[in-house]
């Protein structure tokens, strides 16, 4: 299949047909890969500023592998051994420029305004190009699913916590069995998804850098033969490893945060498709909450109402001018 993805490399658009760097081949090859090769690759995807500086011996004694088994890895990816490997990894790393250094070089001399100006004109760009890259058929499947499914769980950490909180808290509203995955360390992960399965939907959300835990809870529920969505930033990405149905949503660091509008911009429009499709069920559901609400006044306006101000429990809030 043809691919053509945008990127985003020193403040240039770029656009790159089919593109062939390092990690692309380790994503292509990760499936056929042994258990030791997937355990190398899992390395350079998530510490690549530390390998790069890394002699094959290095490396090899990092992880708990011989030399051999790393040259080996290098040979598998069809580089002609670990120095071409290791310059490919040099490469790769020159394109992930430090943010910080990012931030310095597009806004140093501009004015508070002109960031202001700039940083919404580039949401506003992630946002178009994600419009075009997002696949429609992979969207209606993550709805479908997500419907269908028995169970719904959401993980993302770190930066995308509240993604996940957002999409997790939406999800409730329109349809039950829906767990938000809360962790500090992957003991606790894998305990809350023991039971899934494969009458259930893990929905990963990951953005550069990617998260290691969330990773492995998408592993943990390919194993378990459950349906997984992943909302990241490319098809480069490590989260479409163990996904079937892949959500691109741009979310280019340009500064010392993540650009989240894009994939909450995803997110929105999953929860109104969701809707959409399931009215009656989300009516319902909504209608009950709404009177759980009223009845134990969780919002402060179901004792005031300040749209109208007509009385609320015989009391006005203003007086009428006829009196």
């Amino acid at each position: 299949m043809h691919i053509s993805v945008i990127v985003q490399r020193s403040g240039k658009r770029q656009r790159m047909e089919d593109r062939n760097d390092i990690v692309t081949r380790m994503n292509q090859n990760f499936a056929e890969m042994s258990k030791i090769h997937k355990k190398i690759a899992y390395y350079i995807m998530y510490l690549y500023d530390t390998a790069v500086f890394m002699t094959a011996a290095t490396l090899g004694k990092e992880i708990g592998i011989s030399e051999s088994t790393v040259v080996r890895f290098a040979a598998g990816l069809g580089y002609d051994g670990y120095p071409e490997f290791q310059k490919a990894l040099e490469e790769w790393v020159k394109s992930k420029w430090n943010s910080l250094q990012q931030m310095g070089a597009k806004y140093g001399n501009s004015s508070q305004s002109e960031i202001l100006t700039s940083v919404i004109r580039a949401d506003m760009e992630k946002m178009e190009d994600t419009i075009h890259n997002l696949d429609p058929a992979a969207f209606e499947t993550a709805v479908s699913s997500i419907l269908e499914a028995k169970h719904v769980y959401v993980i993302g950490l770190r930066s995308c916590e509240p993604l996940a909180s957002f999409l997790s808290f939406y999800l409730s509203m329109i349809r039950g069995d829906v767990m938000q995955l809360k962790t500090t360390s992957t003991t606790e992960l894998f305990e809350q998804m023991i039971r899934v399965s494969d009458e259930d939907v893990v929905i990963g959300i990951s953005f550069p850098r990617y998260s290691m835990r969330t990773l492995k809870a998408m592993e943990f529920a390919n194993d378990r033969n459950a349906k997984v969505i992943t909302i990241t930033d490319s098809v480069h990405s490590p989260m479409n490893l163990y996904s079937s149905c892949n959500l691109l949503a741009r979310s280019d660091m340009v500064s010392i945060v993540d650009s989240l509008v894009a994939p909450l911009s995803v997110i929105n429009a999953l929860v109104v498709a969701l809707c959409v499709k399931a009215p009656e069920q989300a009516s319902k559901n909504l209608k009950d909450l709404e009177e759980v609400w009223a009845n134990y006044q969780v919002y402060l306006n179901d004792e005031i109402d300040y749209i109208d101000n007509k009385p609320v429990q015989g009391n006005a809030l203003v007086k009428d001018s006829h009196e």
